[in-house]
């Protein structure tokens, strides 16, 4: 759904979701889950990805709108180039390359944007499942609580998913994304021109 959503999923799950000091006399109790599926359960990761995806359209036609300058400065110049004076054909050359490489920088920079607005929206749900996840465990007496994705084999009722998505205020009911969820990756406004600036000749 959001670039980067699998990366920044991944990073959380390096860390120890719930670990609660229990004398030695009681059994010890893992629960599992998958917070990548939660979060696409969760109304916020809709809206989100609705968000992204406007931005990333507003870049992709201000993209649009440059390469399309570049492309008729490029066939004016091409029509003209034979019976250019030397300097105005340099100075041609410039405007085409200088034109070029701010296209080249809006590319960057708008992906750039995107993954840093991306990050500042999916953060703090990220951190309310982490709360969730971690309250979860501590009422229903979960030692540990792991990610179901280096699960090899456990029972079924050792997934606190549901328990997860209760705390967070979404009906376990209605959660249609399967186990795991996949994330789509975002869109990138990105666009190559298909020709270079002539050489000099």
């Amino acid at each position: 759904m959001m670039n980067k959503i699998k990366t920044l999923v991944a990073a959380f799950m390096l860390i120890s979701f719930a670990s609660f000091a229990q004398s030695g006399d009681q059994p010890i109790k893992i629960g599992y889950t998958n917070v990548e599926y939660i979060l696409m359960q969760m109304p916020e990761s809709r809206q989100i990805e609705s968000e992204l995806k406007t931005t990333s359209t507003q870049y992709e036609n201000q993209l649009k709108q440059k390469y399309a300058d570049y492309e008729a400065k490029m066939q004016a110049y091409e029509k003209g180039a034979a019976t250019m004076d030397k300097v105005v054909r340099a100075d041609k050359e410039k405007e085409l390359m200088d034109l070029q490489n701010s296209i080249q920088e809006m590319q960057r920079n708008a992906q750039a944007s995107l993954q840093q607005r991306e990050k500042s929206l999916v953060d703090p749900v990220i951190d309310r499942i982490d709360k969730a996840i971690k309250d979860v465990a501590k009422e229903n007496g979960y030692t540990y609580v792991i990610s179901n994705q280096a699960l090899l084999a456990g029972p079924e009722d050792g997934d606190i998913s549901p328990l997860v998505l209760k705390k967070l205020g979404v009906d376990p009911s209605k959660a249609t994304a399967e186990q795991p969820a996949a994330a789509k990756p975002a869109p990138k406004p990105a666009i190559s021109p298909s020709k270079t600036t002539p050489k000099k000749k």
